[in-house]
């Protein structure tokens, strides 16, 4: 398959306010990109999209967990670009929580955000996508999309859905302009879990504790994982680990597919105890 030439083309970035999607926005203004950024924070938005210069940006500010306000935000995005070639799903939330602390609304709301709103984008820009040459569609899934951890049910569930997601899609789209591929990100500095909700159980300072032990687990900087999905994009790659650790969990649960956690346990237990008040 041959690469993809994005310069002089269009890319939709979902999650371009803050992160790995702002950080690949900016890549890809720098490189004659032109940009169609999607973001539920309209101030944020804002202010990177004043960042691009030299190329046609357009900002869409909607919840994707509306469907309605996606196709609409979708049918002007295509009426603004004429020639859409990559569309990068970034978007997303996480949650802290086992079960027992967990409701199933708080449970349901992050697989709204991170699942069916890559689902719903997706679909609505697929018929601008199928109108050109060749188009491709990345779609950020997580290293929890390999390997599920305790405290991460609803993410966990939702990355391996946003993999099954991408992976029956690209079956779907075999023989087609569109190619499909999903990046699996491990240890991002993007911020995701020191800003992300926790369910209302957890004392506030135990979740603060938790998401901080996480956190100092990360290594990766955002720009430097921007340029690895932007790569993964241009080469339609249908599979892109980011990160060291991303690369050792995915040889692990090959290895190991049903007695990973035993080794990835010691690490997290900082991060996944969200029962205990700091001492």
């Amino acid at each position: 398959m041959k690469h993809l030439e994005l310069t002089g083309s269009t890319t939709v970035i979902t999650g371009a306010a803050n992160g790995m999607g702002a950080d690949i926005a900016r890549l890809l203004a720098a490189r004659g990109v032109h940009l169609a950024l999607i973001d539920h924070d309209a101030a944020s938005l804002a202010t990177i999209a004043a960042e691009l210069q030299g190329v046609r940006v357009t900002t869409h500010v909607v919840d994707l967990r509306h469907d309605k306000a996606v196709f609409a935000t979708a049918a002007d995005i295509t009426e603004a670009h004429p020639r859409i070639n990559a569309l990068i799903t970034c978007a997303g939330s996480s949650m802290l929580g086992d079960i027992d602390q967990l409701t199933m609304e708080e449970m349901r709301w992050l697989t709204d955000v991170n699942l069916w709103g890559t689902v719903s984008i997706t679909k609505a820009l697929l018929p601008a996508l199928r109108a050109t040459p060749a188009a491709h569609i990345t779609h950020l899934a997580s290293v929890y999309a390999l390997a599920a951890p305790a405290g991460r049910i609803p993410y966990a569930v939702s990355k391996f859905a946003v993999r099954a997601f991408s992976e029956a899609l690209r079956h779907e789209l075999e023989g087609t302009s569109v190619s499909v591929g999903a990046v699996y990100p491990a240890g991002v500095r993007t911020g995701i879990i020191l800003h992300g909700r926790y369910a209302a159980a957890i004392d506030p300072e135990v979740a603060a504790r938790a998401a901080a032990a996480q956190a100092a687990m990360y290594h990766t900087e955002p720009s430097d994982a921007a340029a690895r999905i932007v790569r993964a994009t241009e080469r339609r790659a249908a599979r892109t680990m980011v990160g060291r650790e991303a690369r050792l969990i995915d040889v692990l649960t090959r290895v190991a597919p049903a007695s990973y956690w035993r080794v990835m346990r010691r690490p997290l237990r900082a991060a996944i105890d969200t029962t205990t008040p700091a001492t």
